[in-house]
């Protein structure tokens, strides 16, 4: 497993791809959906932002607290879960969730939105990265996939998703620019 220093180095490289990569859209760019059921790349963006934002690093924040919180347990790694921190990646494949309102990002208003909220990201990762060396493993926050994942993997896993994604951006970006060459 990387350490959190390798992990965060990697992360603000691909935030910082990101935000370069966004330099090449124009907004109806980024809005335009290949399909009625699958997301712009500007909701894409939307998406890792808000993840890590207010579901990887808030739960993060709750393996921090007492253990006397009712949201910290100490559950084990599901299988899958277990696999992907093995690996240290997703596995490269597809993973949609049917549309819904509570999941379904929206369509950003400007890339300036994008732009800010990657570098919030960043600058979140940096200052929680130091706090880390004192999380007690044992307080774990389930995932729903990937079950009782304690600070430390929190944190490692916002890195897996955003590198995950780049996966979705090159098949966007494909479908954009693919009839064009």
């Amino acid at each position: 497993m990387i350490t959190t220093k390798e992990a965060l180095q990697r992360f603000e490289e691909t935030a910082i791809y990101y935000i370069h990569e966004l330099d090449q859209f124009n907004m109806e760019q980024l809005k335009q959906k290949p399909s009625d059921n699958e997301w712009s790349i500007g909701q894409m963006v939307q998406h890792l932002i808000s993840s890590a934002l207010y579901m990887q690093l808030r739960n993060l924040d709750q393996c921090l607290v007492s253990s006397e919180d009712p949201l910290v347990h100490r559950k084990e790694k599901t299988e899958l879960g277990a696999a992907v921190f093995a690996q240290g990646s997703f596995p490269p494949i597809r993973i949609q969730v049917p549309p819904s309102a509570q999941y379904t990002p929206e369509q950003p208003e400007g890339k300036e939105q994008l732009i800010q909220g990657l570098h919030k990201a960043i600058q979140r990762m940096k200052e929680i990265e130091p706090t880390l060396e004192k999380a007690f493993k044992q307080n774990t926050v389930s995932h729903p996939s990937f079950g009782g994942l304690c600070a430390e993997e929190w944190f490692l896993l916002v890195e897996m998703h955003y590198r995950h994604h780049l996966l979705q951006l090159d098949r966007l970006k494909q479908g954009l620019f693919g009839a064009a060459k």
